[in-house]
């Protein structure tokens, strides 16, 4: 790979192109006659680098999906695309020429933050559906625009990469939220950590020529959101999705402390959100640690903690065979019991009970242990055989004893691609659809916005931000 071809952010943009300039030359939006059901959705994708190619390893697998074209305008980053592919795919260096292919039906977008916008918009306006990487947008003015832009073109889909709304236990546990199983719950924890000082990140590592060179667009603000935009989204998004709305206000504290390389992120996040009805989600990103103190601290860097009046959840993401965490594969969702309820006695003459400690408890005021969330290939049914339980029991145990992993029925990010690919024949809504990814971009720019000033900043200031003569960015 190119890492440190000198490709400039004015170079980039150049060559994406601006929104006005690029609807010039776009044609006519493509009609498509009407298709199967089961026919493949003929797609491009626009950014083969390191997300691009992550996608394509997984989209090689999906039937429901074709790729038919590749862009991007680093040589090297399209040559490695070709080389993941698997079906010669048609190659561009100028996405516009891609928009034009009346062939295709689908685009994804996976080039730095701050084109998602303009591609998008582009590739609304050439009537293709459109799949775009969080965030969907990168600054005030493209929050307006976007919507505008939805609104305009109802039928195509759009949907963003927030790929826990398509895990089967994050799924189950919003389930059990719902139910009532984990009581009220008011409060939840997430952390992203890594230690870039002891295992750098490539991705993250300053390469020659600094602003300059598009290769370093995570670390510099005139391109990234940062740590909030990559990590902190995924999973201020669970936080929106468990309490079923967007945060009133957001606070917190980011610097700069120990990656001073010539970049201007901040390497240490902490973030507090404030959600209606006195929920909060207190937030953790850090660049020189990766201990998680969930799990029994056998899983590194990432994870949740969902806590109610009668229970929490620990609860992480597995990904594969590329999996951020060095263990694997497996996804892990721990369910911990509260304790019982105490009985109030309201006969004076009657002795109080004793306590009796629940099933998870090992004694009173002692440790709680954590009972594995299942799947649903270990429920019990009527038509189970006698060694057909047997075998679930087994599986039970094993899991709940950690001999045996958790790990979700089908990857989540596959299973985020085929929907995107079904949601273009059905037209249903996606999952991860433009509300919901509007409002984890609204939380990513806000964060920056609170740590950057010292406030306390109220999702409400969104709606007068970034209006004026032109509302879309030149």
């Amino acid at each position: 790979m190119a890492q440190d071809q000198d490709l400039s952010r004015r170079d980039f943009v150049k060559t994406a192109g601006a929104v006005t300039a690029a609807a010039a030359v776009i044609s006519a939006p493509a009609i498509h006659t009407a298709r199967a059901a089961d026919e493949p959705v003929r797609y491009g994708i626009i950014g083969t680098g390191s997300r691009g190619t992550y996608l394509m390893k997984h989209l090689k697998d999906i039937s429901s999906g074709q790729c038919v074209a590749l862009c991007d305008i680093q040589p090297d980053m399209l040559k490695n695309g070709v080389t993941t592919s698997w079906n010669n795919p048609r190659t561009y260096t100028d996405y516009r020429q891609l928009l034009e292919q009346k062939d295709i039906e689908a685009v994804f977008v996976t080039t730095p933050l701050f084109v998602h916008y303009p591609i998008t918009h582009d590739a609304l306006q050439a009537g293709k559906h459109v799949f775009c990487e969080k965030c969907l947008v990168f600054k005030p003015e493209e929050v307006h625009a976007l919507r505008a832009d939805a609104a305009a073109h109802p039928k195509q889909i759009l949907q963003t990469g927030l790929q826990r709304r398509y895990s089967y236990f994050y799924k189950t546990v919003k389930k059990m939220i719902d139910a009532g199983v984990l009581g009220d719950v008011k409060f939840m924890h997430a952390q992203w950590h890594r230690n870039m000082i002891n295992k750098p990140a490539r991705l993250w590592t300053m390469k020659p020529n600094g602003e300059k060179n598009i290769n370093n667009w995570r670390i510099y603000r005139s391109m990234s959101g940062g740590l909030t935009a990559e990590l902190t989204s995924h999973q201020v998004d669970v936080a929106d999705w468990m309490f079923g709305s967007s945060p009133e206000f957001v606070m917190g504290f980011g610097s700069l402390d120990t990656l001073k390389d010539g970049r201007d992120i901040y390497d240490n996040v902490q973030l507090i959100y404030r959600y209606p009805g006195g929920k909060q989600l207190t937030y953790s990103a850090v660049s020189t640690s990766q201990f998680l103190p969930y799990f029994d601290a056998q899983r590194p860097e990432m994870g949740e903690c969902i806590m109610g009046s009668d229970g929490a959840v620990e609860i992480t993401l597995g990904d594969g065979p590329n999996n951020y965490t060095p263990r694997g594969s497996s996804c892990i969702a721990w369910w911990y019991r509260e304790p019982p309820k105490e009985k109030t006695v309201t006969d004076a003459k009657k002795k109080p009970e004793p306590f009796v400690a629940g099933a998870t408890m090992v004694a009173t005021g002692g440790a709680v242990r954590p009972i594995p969330i299942m799947t649903d290939d270990l429920a019990f049914g009527k038509s189970d055989s006698f060694l057909s339980r047997e075998a679930k029991f087994a599986r039970r145990w094993l899991t709940a004893k950690g001999i045996l992993e958790q790990d979700d029925p089908a990857n989540a990010v596959d299973v985020e691609l085929d929907s995107f690919f079904k949601n273009c024949r059905d037209s249903r809504k996606p999952l991860a659809n433009l509300e919901v990814g509007m409002q984890d971009a609204v939380a990513v720019i806000l964060s920056n916005i609170a740590m950057d000033e010292g406030r306390k900043v109220y999702f409400n200031e969104i709606e007068k931000m970034g209006l004026g003569p032109q509302t879309k960015p030149t």
